[in-house]
């Protein structure tokens, strides 16, 4: 890594979790300035602009949630057990991600919502990736005799919107037991759908 790469990347690690506690708008210069240590200066020699940083910051907090559940989801055969992994990382990990101010794309996509097309291209792309992962996964496990026949639109965005309403309300309401009960609900629906 040449030093503008590690400059970069020391920015990108630095304000990350700023950005996703404090938002697009809520982020100024100087929590940059705070954070990394930088000159004004330094931050935009690297950066053209604070959309760039808030841009690559979101990438970097998308990449923090996905690592670990798609590493998880990649260990096991059956899709069954493939969307079991994905609902259980929610459900013990939770804390890490309540910690860094709750999840990426919900926070980037309501932030961004009022403006900021660049986020929200990336906010939708993300979204889009999410919802085509659970789709292939529910495809598989109908093609070879491990699911039911469902709609799997339905089905992948009704697990998308209740993880991600149920992450909102539990950080918010300080209760990670809405969290749980709603991911128990998924996981009592995967079985449902599991042929024996």
């Amino acid at each position: 890594m040449i030093r503008s790469e590690k400059t970069r990347q020391l920015i990108i690690k630095k304000t990350a979790s700023i950005f996703n506690k404090k938002g697009y708008t809520g982020t100024y210069l100087s929590d940059l300035t705070n954070a990394t240590g930088l000159t004004k200066g330094s931050i935009y020699g690297n950066f053209k602009d604070k959309n760039e940083v808030a841009l690559e910051a979101f990438r970097y907090n998308y990449k923090f949630q996905t690592e670990q559940v798609l590493s998880k989801i990649e260990k096991e055969n059956n899709s069954d057990n493939k969307l079991l992994a994905f609902l259980n990382h929610y459900k013990t990990e939770f804390k890490p991600i309540f910690n860094n101010g709750g999840c990426a794309i919900l926070n980037t996509a309501v932030d961004a919502d009022n403006g900021n097309d660049l986020l929200n291209k990336e906010v939708i792309k993300t979204i889009h990736n999410w919802h085509q992962k659970i789709n292939l996964i529910l495809a598989d496990g109908v093609k070879n005799n491990e699911l039911k026949n469902i709609d799997i639109e339905t089905f992948s965005y009704r697990m998308i919107s209740l993880i991600e309403g149920s992450i909102l309300l539990a950080k918010t309401l300080n209760k990670p037991e809405i969290l749980i009960n709603n991911i128990d609900f998924l996981i009592e629906e995967i079985h449902q759908i599991k042929l024996d």
